[in-house]
C-alpha cells in the first residue's frame, strides 16, 4: 500500500529516497522488520490481557502428557499476535494490486478466522473439543476456494482453466518434466493448502515447535517466491535456474518476509518456557498460509520436503489412528510424534531444538533443489 500512495512521489527532489520502494529487495527486508517490531511491541499488552481474559481456564489439553499440566494459567489466542504483524507487513509493503498477495491472505485470514472459532469455543465452553472437525475443514475448504476462485475465475472458461495447473518435481528441470494435470491440480492444490494447514495445528503442542520450524520455512520461501517472480534488467532469473517463473511473485516473497517477522516476534514470547500458545487461530493460519506459498510459487511437492516435519507430525497421527483402529496396537507412545518422543524421556526442549534442526536441514535441501536440476 505504501508503495502505491508513496512511490510516486519519488520524483519530488526532497522524496526521491522513495525511489527505494521499487525494489522488492528493500520492501521485503521492511516487511520483516514492520511484523517483526509490532509484534515485539504489541506482546506484552496483548499477553497481559489474554492473561486477564482466560483467568482460571486450563488452556492444556488433556491428551498430553502429564508433564504439560505445569502449563496451566498460560494464556492462548497469541496467534492473533502473528496475525497483526503479517498483515501489517504485507500490507504496508506489497503491492495490493498484486491478486496472489491478496489470495494468500484471504486464505490466511480466513483459516485464522476458523482457528479463533475452535478457540472461542474452547475457551467459552471449557472443554477441548472447540469446532467440530467436519465445520472445520469446511471453513477452510470454503476459504480456500474463494481464495482460488478470485484469483484465477474466468467469465469465458471454467474457473480451474485459468490457474497454471502444471506440475514441476524438485531436483527436475522444467526442460525436462513439465506436466499439465488440469483439474487433478485443484485436488492436489487443496491437499497442500489444507494439509498444511491442519500439520502446523498438529506440530502446535510444544512451546516453540510450530513457530522455529514455521519461521525456517517462511524465510525459505521468501527467497523462492522472489527468484521464481524477479526479472531484472530483462534476465529471467527463474528461467535461468529452471524453475517456472510466476507473475507477481516478488510480492509473494514480500508477504513470506510479513509471515517471518511476525514469527521471530512471537518466538519471543513462545520460547520455553512460554508467556502465550499460538492457540488455533495461529496455527491454521500459519499452515495455510505455508500452504498457498507453495501452491503459488510452484513448489507443491517440494512442499513435502520443506514441511517435512509437519508432515511427519500429520503421519504419525494418521499412522497411529489406523493402527488402533485395525489392529488394537498403538505404532507410537503417544501421537502426534513429538510427544512419542517426551515420554521416550526426551526434555521439551531437546525435542524442539533438534525438530528446529531437522526443519533447517530440510529447508537447506530445498535450497539445494534450485541448482541440482
Amino acid at each position: 500500500m505504501l508503495y502505491v500512495l508513496l512511490y510516486p512521489l519519488h520524483t519530488i527532489p526532497w522524496l526521491s529516497w522513495l525511489r527505494l520502494l521499487q525494489y522488492p529487495s528493500f520492501r521485503i527486508l521492511c516487511a520483516f522488520a514492520t511484523a517483526m517490531v509490532l509484534g515485539l511491541v504489541m506482546g506484552p499488552r496483548l499477553i497481559a490481557w489474554l492473561r486477564l481474559k482466560q483467568h482460571g481456564v486450563s488452556n492444556v489439553r488433556e491428551d498430553v502428557p502429564d508433564s504439560h499440566q505445569r502449563k496451566k494459567g498460560t494464556p492462548t489466542l497469541g496467534g492473533l499476535l502473528m496475525l497483526a504483524g503479517l498483515s501489517a507487513g504485507t500490507l504496508l509493503f506489497a503491492d495490493p494490486r498484486e491478486p496472489h498477495v491478496v489470495a494468500a491472505l484471504v486464505v490466511t485470514l480466513g483459516y485464522g478466522f476458523t482457528g479463533w472459532l475452535d478457540d472461542h469455543l474452547k475457551l467459552t465452553k471449557r472443554n477441548s473439543k472447540g469446532l467440530p472437525g467436519r465445520w472445520k475443514m469446511l471453513l477452510l475448504t470454503a476459504f480456500f476456494f474463494a481464495a482460488l476462485y478470485g484469483l484465477f475465475f474466468d467469465a469465458s472458461k471454467p474457473a480451474w482453466l485459468s490457474l497454471d495447473t502444471t506440475l514441476t518435481l524438485p531436483f527436475v528441470s522444467i526442460r525436462t518434466f513439465h506436466v499439465d494435470i488440469e483439474w487433478i491440480y485443484l485436488i492436489l492444490a487443496w491437499i497442500v493448502v489444507v494439509g498444511t494447514s491442519n500439520a502446523v495445528n498438529l506440530t502446535d503442542g510444544l512451546d516453540g515447535l510450530a513457530a522455529g520450524p514455521t519461521l525456517i520455512s517462511a524465510g525459505l520461501f521468501t527467497f523462492l517466491a522472489y527468484v521464481a517472480g524477479l526479472s531484472i534488467a530483462g534476465f529471467n532469473i527463474a528461467a535461468y535456474l529452471n524453475i517456472p517463473h510466476v507473475d507477481g511473485a516478488q510480492e509473494l516473497a514480500v508477504f513470506a518476509a510479513s509471515v517471518a517477522g511476525s514469527a521471530v516476534a512471537f518466538l519471543w514470547f513462545n520460547a520455553p518456557p512460554a508467556d502465550v500458545f499460538m492457540g488455533d487461530v495461529g496455527a491454521l493460519a500459519l499452515g495455510g498460509a505455508l500452504g498457498v506459498l507453495a501452491v503459488f510459487t510452484k513448489n507443491e511437492v517440494m512442499s513435502g520436503i520443506v514441511h517435512g516435519v509437519f508432515l511427519a507430525e500429520a503421519l504419525s497421527v494418521m499412522a497411529q489412528v489406523a493402527s488402533f483402529k485395525f489392529t488394537g496396537k498403538r505404532i507410537f507412545l503417544m501421537a502426534p510424534i513429538h510427544h512419542h518422543f517426551e515420554k521416550v524421556g526426551w526434555p521439551e526442549t531437546k525435542v524442539v531444538v533438534r525438530f528446529w534442526i531437522i526443519s533447517g536441514m530440510l529447508a537447506m535441501v530445498g535450497l539445494t533443489s534450485l541448482k541440482l536440476r
